[in-house]
């Protein structure tokens, strides 16, 4: 389960499908066009809360 308590500054590839709604296929399509942002920690990739917003605002990148 998700904790939505607390703002989160970034999300996992898991998390961010959690929130969203989208698939994990999706979320790495918009990844590699450039759409939303990613970041690699050691062996994660995390999603920016703030870019995974714009994207599901429909703002440009």
């Amino acid at each position: 389960m998700i904790d939505v308590s607390q703002p989160k500054f970034a999300f996992s590839i898991r998390e961010a499908c959690a929130a969203s709604g989208l698939g994990k296929t999706t979320l790495y399509t918009h990844i590699n066009s450039g759409r939303l942002k990613a970041i690699r920690v050691g062996g994660r990739t995390l999603i920016p809360a703030e870019s995974l917003h714009t994207l599901l605002n429909g703002e440009a990148a």
